[in-house]
């Protein structure tokens, strides 16, 4: 994939510019960034999820500038206009595994000369942040995570002969219930997907549309409570953009739920030029890049190297924030209680927003905003946050 240039000042609110800073992990990857008018002003790392850029960051951006520091979003490794990953071989797994996405994050800083920061992320994004603060906490030194909930690293096989999963063949029983049934992320693996949502028949913008609205908070069906285990008919109580009609792709799923033009007009919180930027986007690339991410979790093919870190937990400050409409909270059963009673052992508390879904960062800005400021501020002046390096410039000129 050649490389391509920055995104379009005009798409930006002003105050944040685009870049590319070249030789990160092998990639040029693309960030936004504000708050980088000289100063030597402690950093801030914000990951983005699935399917989103940098830009789902857009919001928060120029008050954690104004609090203070310079802020960093990047395009991650598979996504928007980060150039170097390759695109046309999906067989290879190996550089979307998590180790890898923590060392793009980690290249990043070095690239960007600082030596320690905090770090948030939102969705897929959290789970990068999360691991960030697990495996380098001298780099990473407090974590804010958004709509996912970290249950800590995986455990280690059971030393127990036959002991396993409750529910091993958790997608053979949701084939065979009444309304057979499949989970979203295992669909995201499979190989149709990429062109089921590139080309649906309803047209990208619109299944664009669709999927976020689905998963908002203006969407009246989300309502979420704790599953009680992970089993098929436990499962079945998510919506089905969670847990699709087994015979239908993601775009066929959320069609019924397209808004109204008039929902659409009074969409404060994605206008469609905003979300022109992402048709934008993902028509050029596609969605392969952010699919590798989900069949690198599917495939379990990395677990291994992960169960090396199996009763560590992230020891710096750590704290969740979610739409109290978002099912993320809730989808995978006793990951919200486990990330607050074990694998964060800094928990400094939850906060669930009222009136937003999933795109929290987005839905709320104004609200997200404010904690994560409060956040700073409590652990603000305890490292050497953003300091940076003798031979690198953390504002170097646009390219």
């Amino acid at each position: 994939m050649s490389r391509i240039e920055p995104l379009e000042s005009a798409l930006l609110p002003p105050g944040i510019r685009s870049r590319h800073v070249d030789a990160v992990n092998g990639l040029t990857m693309h960030i936004l960034e504000a708050g980088f008018e000289g100063g030597d002003r402690p950093g801030m790392i914000l990951l983005h999820g699935f399917p989103e850029l940098a830009y789902s960051w857009r919001k928060v951006m120029l008050p954690l500038a104004a609090a203070g520091y310079h802020v960093v979003a990047p395009d991650q490794r598979g996504y928007g206009r980060t150039v170097g990953w390759n695109a046309g071989d999906t067989s290879d797994l190996s550089g979307f595994r998590l180790l890898n996405l923590v060392r793009d994050v980690v290249g990043l800083l070095h690239a960007l000369g600082w030596r320690s920061v905090v770090i948030s992320g939102h969705d897929f994004g959290s789970l990068v942040a999360a691991w960030c603060a697990l495996l380098r906490p001298d780099l990473f030194h407090a974590v804010a995570l958004l709509s996912s909930p970290f249950p800590g690293a995986p455990p280690l096989p059971s030393r127990v002969a036959g002991d396993s999963p409750a529910s091993a063949n958790i997608h053979e029983e949701l084939a065979q219930l009444d309304r057979p049934r499949k989970h979203y992320q295992w669909y995201y693996s499979s190989r149709p997907a990429n062109t089921d949502m590139l080309k649906p028949p309803q047209g990208l913008h619109a299944f664009l549309r669709a999927y976020f609205h689905v998963k908002s908070g203006d969407w009246p069906g989300n309502r979420p409570f704790p599953l009680s285990s992970w089993s098929a008919n436990e499962l079945a109580k998510l919506p089905t953009y969670y847990t699709m009609e087994l015979n239908q792709s993601m775009p066929e799923t959320v069609a019924p739920h397209m808004p109204t033009a008039e929902q659409i007009s009074a969409c404060r919180w994605l206008p469609d030029d905003e979300l022109c930027v992402y048709t934008n986007e993902f028509a050029r690339t596609g969605f392969t890049g952010g699919l590798q991410w989900y069949r690198c979790k599917t495939s379990a093919a990395f677990d291994n190297e992960l169960q090396i870190f199996s009763g560590r937990t992230i020891d710096v400050p750590a704290i969740y924030v979610a739409g109290k409409h978002d099912w993320g909270t809730h989808q995978f059963p006793d990951n919200f209680e486990k990330m607050q009673s074990r694998a964060c052992r800094r928990f400094l508390g939850t906060t669930l927003i009222d009136g937003a879904g999933h795109w929290v960062q987005q839905e709320q800005p104004e609200r997200v905003s404010s904690l994560l400021v409060d956040f700073l501020k409590g652990i603000r002046g305890s490292h050497n946050v953003g300091a940076k390096s003798q031979t690198h410039q953390a504002s170097a000129p646009e390219r």
